[in-house]
């Protein structure tokens, strides 16, 4: 068994009359993990998953009588695959509300649904976290530094889903192929404002090749043949499920900084491979700078999350090409940040930006020191 950093932050709130709930992406473990902490607690556990239609059907509508003859003696109630239950939020409310001394354990594979009929439901009643893959800072703990850092560039490649990390290529490409099939369909297009999935998978293989580049949605609209409207709506609505996040341009001072830009960037390398189709080798890849900037980000991210570690997150950017990969603010200046898969490739910081932000602290990130960078100080 694999631990999980948010494992030890989630036994920290049992007990304290909240609702806990677990988001993130569709097989990265989180009904591992819930089932993996309730074994541990030695009490009569009900378990409730959203893939079960009988367990749909019994709790739609559900009054208190009911929910409460449904939860019997029971001491703790896991809802897992949340968001495909009906009035999910009115439901986990009446047991916050009306059985406290029930632990209330709940995971969905996306914030589309769940975090919606939750957010106003259950205000002041629980604690939310997000579990994303696998981090290098996990398989490090797992089997030591040393194993994790010589499988670097097949983490690079095929990425850090549970499934994958436990299997070779080309079995490896073959579940990737399934879960990236999944993670565009299965939620998604269950939402009724998502009318063409062909236009889902053309916007997603256009983004997964302008990896690393500041992405216009007016330009990906026409590459598509979509309106830039249905672009940003759809990109949101990927965000929300966890395939990517965004990165924004930092404009504060300089007249010539882009003031609108974005880069998107994909939660896993394997996931964003798969999309394409392509899972050679480093060497034998033209992106590999785009895989590489995409992996550190998405391993700083999870290092950010499960450390409550609060930033602000930026790109740099000039109208005549002069960039900066990421910056993050936080005690009252910027941290800037140029990544090089080589180390003996130069990073030079323009001064432009040194003297906008004269302030800054300044670090290149390479694969010969990016273990602090993604987290492995904290461990």
């Amino acid at each position: 068994m694999i631990s999980r950093q948010l494992e030890d932050k989630i036994r920290d709130w049992i007990g304290k009359g909240k609702a806990i709930i677990l988001i993130g992406p569709r097989q990265v473990g989180k009904t591992t993990l819930v089932r993996q902490i309730t074994q541990s607690l030695d009490k009569d556990t009900l378990w409730l998953t959203g893939d079960d239609p009988a367990a749909r059907a019994m709790l739609e509508n559900i009054s208190l009588a009911r929910l409460k003859t449904v939860i019997g003696r029971n001491e703790v109630v896991v809802v897992d695959e949340a968001q495909r239950f009906h009035n999910v939020g009115l439901t986990l409310k009446l047991v916050t509300d009306h059985l406290p001394e029930v632990l209330l354990l709940v995971t969905g594979s996306s914030s589309l649904d769940l975090a919606a009929e939750t957010k106003e439901s259950l205000v002041g009643r629980k604690f939310e976290y997000r579990l994303f893959p696998l981090s290098f800072v996990e398989m490090s703990a797992h089997h030591g530094y040393l194993t994790e850092r010589s499988l670097l560039e097949h983490r690079i490649v095929y990425g850090y889903y549970p499934e994958v990390v436990k299997n070779e290529p080309p079995l490896a490409q073959r579940i990737l192929n399934e879960l990236s099939e999944g993670l565009m369909y299965k939620d998604l297009l269950a939402l009724d404002q998502l009318k063409k999935p062909s236009l889902l998978v053309k916007l997603l293989q256009a983004l997964a090749l302008q990896l690393g580049s500041e992405v216009s949605y007016n330009e990906v609209a026409q590459l598509i043949g979509a309106d830039p409207q249905t672009v940003e709506r759809y990109i949101d609505l990927l965000e929300q499920s966890f395939v990517l996040f965004r990165l924004p341009s930092l404009s504060r001072n300089a007249r010539n900084e882009i003031k609108k830009g974005r880069k998107v960037y994909f939660y896993d390398n394997g996931i964003r491979n798969s999309i394409i189709s392509n899972f050679n080798p480093l060497a034998l890849r033209q992106d590999t700078g785009a895989l590489w900037e995409n992996f550190l980000l998405a391993e700083r991210f999870k290092r950010n999350t499960y450390n409550d570690y609060f930033c602000n997150t930026y790109f740099w950017r000039t109208t005549t090409q002069q960039e900066i990969d990421y910056i993050e603010e936080y005690g009252g200046k910027f941290h800037a940040f140029e990544f090089k898969w080589q180390p003996r490739k130069q990073a030079r910081f323009p001064k432009a930006f040194l003297q906008a932000y004269p302030d800054s602290e300044t670090q290149r990130i390479d694969n010969s020191n990016f273990e602090a960078f993604v987290g492995m100080e904290m461990m």
